[in-house]
């Protein structure tokens, strides 16, 4: 019922100014029995070095959202959006029928971000960008929406996927409930802090995978920080 993925095993590529970790296949990375969770289809740990970043390249029909751990990422795109998002806040790119963009570390220090894409509902429609900060107190000990495709999740960046990316802090000894529901799946990763998923020790930065028709508790043995997203 909870496939843990521990750090060390995940697909790594460095580039020097990349150092990148992959929860999923990608790029040169491929192992058959992690092609994907559900909609879930990449989510990269990258750390980008100081005044590097991915050039402008193109994206079409992905949901592709950005959880900024620790520096800044700057974004500049073809539909002329620009944005500096900070450690804590998240960025929301829809590339439907097709977006190229640049994402750069412009900061003195390295940059570390969750890169997370998203299947869409529907293809194509035209792209949108947006970036919103989620102050870390305000999801103490609960589970907050930071991207969402579902109605009524009013302070959430909109996506187009029948997705939400959560994103909770625990202190040590503090614990949060969380229920996939039938024919659903979650994937989430500690930014910081080892945790228990009933009774499953999770590392900083291990994924662990969930399947539908279950409650999960989840533990904090140290003070954590936690990203999750639950999809088709």
């Amino acid at each position: 019922m909870i496939d843990k993925r521990p750090f060390e095993t995940l697909g790594h590529a460095n580039h020097g100014w990349l150092n990148a970790r992959h929860h999923f296949s990608f790029a040169d990375y491929y192992d058959p029995a992690r092609t994907s969770w559900g909609a879930l289809r990449v989510w990269n740990d990258d750390e980008i070095a100081a005044n590097s970043g991915f050039p402008a390249h193109p994206h079409q029909n992905m949901e592709i959202i950005t959880y900024v751990r620790s520096g800044a990422i700057t974004h500049q795109d073809s539909m002329g959006n620009q944005g500096r998002t900070e450690a804590g806040d998240v960025q929301v790119m829809s590339a439907g029928s097709g977006i190229r963009h640049a994402e750069y570390n412009l900061e003195p220090e390295t940059t570390r971000i969750f890169q997370i894409w998203i299947m869409p509902r529907e293809t194509g429609g035209q792209p949108s960008w947006g970036a919103k900060p989620f102050p870390k107190g305000d999801r103490s000990g609960k589970f907050v929406a930071l991207a969402s495709g579902f109605d009524g999740d009013d302070e959430a960046l909109p996506i187009r996927a029948n997705a939400r990316v959560l994103g909770a802090t625990l202190k040590a000894g503090e614990s949060v409930e969380h229920s996939v529901g039938d024919g659903r799946h979650a994937y989430l990763v500690p930014a910081i802090g080892t945790i228990e998923v009933d009774g499953e020790q999770v590392n900083a930065r291990d994924g662990a995978a969930l399947t539908g028709g279950q409650t999960v508790t989840i533990k904090a043995l140290e003070d954590a920080e936690i990203v999750l997203v639950d999809s088709e």
